[in-house]
């Protein structure tokens, strides 16, 4: 293994460039060489692939997004742009990649695994939707934007004695929406996984109110529900003023905590070693506080788990 490359594909998520810190540190230390390629597996096929060294990595683990750039591939989806990319590979004598993204990015993993270039997989979503592993790199980064958004949120709808929904990504899964929810305070929490009966929102809501409490905070994963739809329905059955903060894409910005720095930087470094072992079609993971190796075809069959148990936490701590 003489030369690795690395590349970030998909959504961003805050602790990528910490991940391509440890890649590209980990290498240098190891005596390979490490090329960066840029805008994913588009970079592999225009040949956007650029040497990196220890400098290139100085003073990004605390920056959100990703300094190599990252784009979603219609072309690589093709036999030509996959032909056009093995040739690239090759052309710049890369021997292995490290693939820092979600399960899109992993099947572009296997892809390339099947074509003969060793790939290892490090999930970065704020989804956190991966299996395998219990946290996906930035979505630590993710829960704390929305718990901070819910801490400044709820000192106006306490002055103002309103109802504040508040939207969150999770267009297929709920764990930003719960674990937020949970760590806020949130008096109902709305995720696809679970089914919900908006009478029973409310009928907490006028309970609430009826005992003295002066807001109530909402939390809706956008794909269980629409805020502002679920906002009309409130008001309506309630007749009580309602907000609605849609959070969109502030929830991928900002400096990474340190749980996913640390988590970012570990994953890293055991993706190095794994292709320094000649393994391949691989994903690292956590499970605990351990690391853990995953076949990436294993991983890519199976639907990660919603934890019924935290969910219901959340609503007996919500009475």
């Amino acid at each position: 293994m003489n030369t690795i490359g690395i590349l970030t594909s998909g959504g961003d998520a805050p602790g990528m460039n910490a991940a391509i810190r440890a890649v590209v540190r980990k290498c240098i230390y190891d005596g390979i060489n490490v090329k960066g390629i840029i805008r994913g597996f588009n970079g592999l096929i225009s040949g956007d692939i650029k040497t990196m060294d220890i400098g290139s990595v100085a003073d990004i683990i605390h920056r959100g997004g990703t300094i190599l750039l990252t784009a979603r591939s219609e072309k690589f989806k093709t036999e030509e742009g996959q032909k056009k990319a093995v040739e690239n590979i090759k052309k710049h004598k890369i021997d292995g990649l490290v693939i820092i993204g979600g399960d899109g990015s992993f099947r572009g993993a296997q892809v390339l695994n099947r074509l003969g270039i060793p790939s290892i997989g490090i999930p970065a979503t704020i989804d956190n939707d991966i299996a395998g592993t219990d946290y996906s790199i930035g979505f630590d980064t993710a829960v704390n934007t929305v718990i901070d958004v819910i801490n400044k949120i709820r000192d106006t709808a306490t002055s103002h004695e309103r109802i504040n929904v508040i939207e969150v990504m999770g267009r297929d899964s709920g764990f930003i929406a719960l674990e937020a929810g949970l760590a806020g305070g949130a008096e109902s929490i709305l995720v696809p996984e679970v089914k919900f009966d908006i009478n029973k929102v409310c009928d907490k809501i006028i309970r609430g109110y009826q005992r003295g409490k002066l807001h109530s905070i909402i939390i809706v994963a956008e794909g269980a529900a629409s805020g502002f739809g679920i906002s009309e329905s409130i008001k309506t059955i309630t007749g009580f003023e309602t907000r609605v903060t849609v959070l969109g894409h502030i929830q991928r910005g900002g400096n990474p905590t340190a749980l996913d720095r640390v988590l970012a930087s570990r994953m890293g470094s055991k993706a190095v070693e794994l292709l320094e072992n000649g393994e391949e079609n691989k994903m690292v993971g956590v499970i605990g506080r351990q690391i853990v190796v995953n076949d990436l075809s294993e991983i890519l069959v199976q639907k990660k788990e919603f934890n019924y148990d935290i969910y219901k936490l959340a609503e007996v701590l919500s009475i």
